[in-house]
């Protein structure tokens, strides 16, 4: 269970910074599921760069454990997510 405790926050975290994104970010007009889901990937792999930035949890201080997985899964999440809505928004263009 201890393994999977940072994923899920990331996930969760992840599809609560797509959401914020997605609500924010007119180039993000999407529906649901595209914001779910790389809301749910952008923050897992935001908060693996963060953690492999930030090395140890146990020495990181502030962005250790919980907290540097929750910032690095609403960043990564938000991100992913404008990302995906940009492209999409462009190839609706086309």
């Amino acid at each position: 269970m201890e393994a999977l405790l940072p994923i899920i926050i990331q996930i969760v975290t992840g599809v609560i910074g797509g959401q914020a994104v997605g609500a924010a970010v007119k180039q993000a007009a999407m529906s649901q599921l595209p914001k779910i889901l790389s809301g749910a990937i952008g923050g897992v792999a935001g908060g693996q760069i963060l953690g492999a930035l930030v090395g140890d949890p146990a020495t990181a201080g502030a962005l250790g454990g919980m907290a540097g997985d929750a910032l690095g899964g609403v960043v990564g999440g938000g991100v992913l997510t404008a990302i995906v809505g940009a492209v999409m928004k462009s190839m609706n263009k086309a």
